[in-house]
């Protein structure tokens, strides 16, 4: 049995990441798997903390510092098992920082990893975020040097252009073509500095 394909969505915050998992998902030809940052995120905060009453207050910033790496190295550990098992999985995340791109690196170099550049101009996120009403205004402006400094992939999306059926469509087309995926393999770790 091979491995599963890694569909690797790299997008900010509406960007529309998850409107195109979800057309991917809806289609017949080729069935794939869902792995969200925010879900793997909230269910791991749910069904571990849900029912404990702390005993004292910790702001989120101390959480994120102690809990937030540990928890993207799961979720990426999660994606290479998937694959390992055969399993066809989408991956809609942000890889947001130096580190986190070379964790992507290290542990999906050996698996076969489409890497989709899911592009959006920063004008149309912030329309997007302030029309949708559940983000943060401003998050995904935030992300966007971060995000879009990566500009290697081995097939990218325009979602100002394309609607999400589009755009999961040239993804399958992509998949079906049995072109390598080779842009994943070619890239370079980042220096990661030390604050």
């Amino acid at each position: 049995m091979k491995q599963g394909i890694i569909v690797l969505m790299n997008g900010t915050s509406s960007s529309g990441k998850t409107s195109i998992s979800t057309e991917l998902m809806n289609q017949k030809e080729i069935l794939f798997h869902h792995l969200s940052i925010d879900d793997f995120v909230k269910d791991f905060f749910n069904n571990k903390f849900s029912d404990i009453e702390p005993a004292r207050e910790v702001d989120e910033q101390a959480i994120a510092q102690i809990m937030f790496d540990p928890l993207i190295s799961m979720y990426f550990s999660t994606i290479k098992l998937y694959s390992e098992m055969g399993l066809n999985v989408i991956v809609d995340t942000v890889i947001e920082n130096d580190k986190w791109f070379n964790e992507c690196l290290d542990i999906f170099f050996d698996q076969p990893t489409l890497f989709v550049g899911v592009l959006c101009s920063k004008e149309e996120l912030i329309r997007r975020e302030q029309t949708r009403g559940d983000r943060v205004i401003g998050l995904a402006a935030s992300q966007f040097s971060n995000v879009y400094c990566i500009d290697e992939y081995d097939l990218e999306v325009n979602t100002e252009v394309m609607n999400p059926i589009e755009c999961a469509e040239k993804i399958l087309s992509y998949i079906k073509s049995n072109k390598e995926y080779s842009v994943f393999k070619k890239l370079s770790k980042r220096t990661v500095s030390v604050s």
